[in-house]
């Protein structure tokens, strides 16, 4: 049996990458000072941005306050890294706390001039655009309908700023508006933003591994949808799919509306145990379905 760590490109890229070595004390989404986990190995750095300006820093969108998360401590991590000698620093920008298209992060990267001849590769695990990013994600934030109003008019008159000073238009890229417009502010600096889930795979071979497999388990919280648009479901299912290998995912709970692509069978533990079994007692479900996989006639 092979086992890979996965992620793609929100929470749990830093450690499907290896894992966190440096710990650092930077500014959080609402200003308090917060302990960051980050990683550098040789001249490859690795930041994940919810360590610093995540929402759970916050308190979640019930404490968050939208208008004023920042993604300044993030920003001090990346200057941090590259006073630490990395030269490729990969930035996993899933579960942000803030909308401030990035202007937090560049400040504290100020000047951006050594940055020069730095290779920042932004893995965004969702494809949303710039000004979209308030109206899709401000609510997950705690933003109100006035509140995200405010919030797209701050992007679009950010998006005028960055063409002024960097020259370039963030506003037609795709995946600029992940982490609330992050990875378009660090579009701006010449960042490549990349698809994280193909990112991490390929760091950690996964297509290597599942061409010679009988069969590949993966899994997830929810199930739904957006799962087979970009999220590790659904790209481990396309890389199964080109082999020709069957999947299982195991989840939490799914949406029965959600379409599975053939070859993927999808074991829930709510509709197998029940909600409060699969809650209370995750691992032994989990025990419980992985003995089932590997012997059908098990109990």
């Amino acid at each position: 049996m092979v086992t890979l760590p996965l992620a793609d490109g929100g929470e749990g890229t830093l450690d499907a990458l290896g894992g966190s070595n440096r710990v650092s004390q930077v500014t959080g989404p609402l200003g308090d000072l917060v302990s960051a986990r980050w990683r550098i190995s040789g001249n490859l750095a690795v930041v994940e941005m919810a360590e610093a300006s995540g929402l759970l820093l916050a308190g979640g969108p019930q404490h968050n306050d939208p208008l004023a998360a920042s993604t300044l401590g993030t920003g001090e991590i990346l200057v941090e890294a590259r006073t630490a000698g990395a030269r490729r620093i990969i930035v996993g920008v899933g579960g942000s706390a803030s909308t401030d298209g990035g202007l937090g992060a560049i400040r504290a990267m100020e000047p951006v001039v050594r940055f020069s001849g730095i290779d920042l590769i932004v893995a965004c695990d969702v494809a949303t655009q710039f000004l979209d990013a308030p109206s899709i994600f401000g609510p997950q934030k705690g933003a109100s309908r006035a509140q995200i109003e405010l919030l797209e008019r701050r992007l679009s008159s950010l998006a005028d700023m960055y063409l002024d000073e960097y020259g370039v238009d963030v506003t037609a890229l795709p995946r600029s508006g992940a982490a609330g417009g992050l990875a378009g502010g660090l579009a701006a600096l010449g960042a490549q933003l990349v698809d994280g889930f193909d990112l991490v795979a390929e760091e950690v071979e996964l297509e290597d591994a599942v061409s010679t497999a009988d069969l590949v388990i993966t899994g997830e919280g929810h199930l739904d949808k957006e799962s087979f648009n970009g999220k590790v479901v659904g790209g481990v299912a396309d890389i199964a799919a080109r082999h020709g290998v069957p999947v299982v995912a195991v989840v939490g709970a799914r949406d029965l509306e959600s379409d599975v692509p053939e070859g993927v069978s999808v074991v829930s533990l709510v509709e197998s145990f029940g909600k409060e079994r699969a809650f209370e007692e995750t691992t032994a479900c989990l025990t419980s379905v992985g003995s089932r996989i590997v012997d059908p006639s098990a109990p």
